[in-house]
């Protein structure tokens, strides 16, 4: 099982990006999905999960950043828009087995990406 993911850079505040998770090895269909971030110093943060029941935002990510999936690609996408200088970090993607509710707890995840950076510059 592999979670890729990709789409990080340097951007300037107010700019956007759109992160992608590629999956190998599993189905994401099957699975919850959810980003989270960690920028140095700090703890892993959940940034939003898409299951069975619905699309879940931490307090971040609300009205600026959207999740979403294709389960013909087996991908999972994040948009983010209107980018802050506190959302520099690296941001990761990870699969939860269990399909449905909002668990934000990055230890009900079984599978993780490998991370991509995302520095918002001023």
């Amino acid at each position: 099982v592999q979670l890729q993911a990709s789409g990080g850079g340097l951007v300037q505040a107010g700019g956007s990006l759109r992160l992608s998770c590629a999956a190998s090895g599993l189905t994401f269909s099957n699975y919850a999905v959810a980003w989270f971030r960690q920028a140095p110093g700090k703890e892993r943060e959940f940034v939003t999960r898409i299951s069975w029941s619905g699309t879940y935002y931490g307090d971040s990510a609300k009205d600026r950043f959207t999740i979403s999936r294709d389960n013909a690609k087996n991908t999972v996408y994040l948009q983010m828009n209107s980018l802050k200088l506190e959302d520099t970090a690296v941001y990761y993607c990870a699969a939860d087995r269990s399909r449905y509710g909002s668990d934000r707890s990055p230890s009900s995840y079984e599978y993780w990406g490998q991370g991509t950076q995302v520095t918002v510059s001023s």
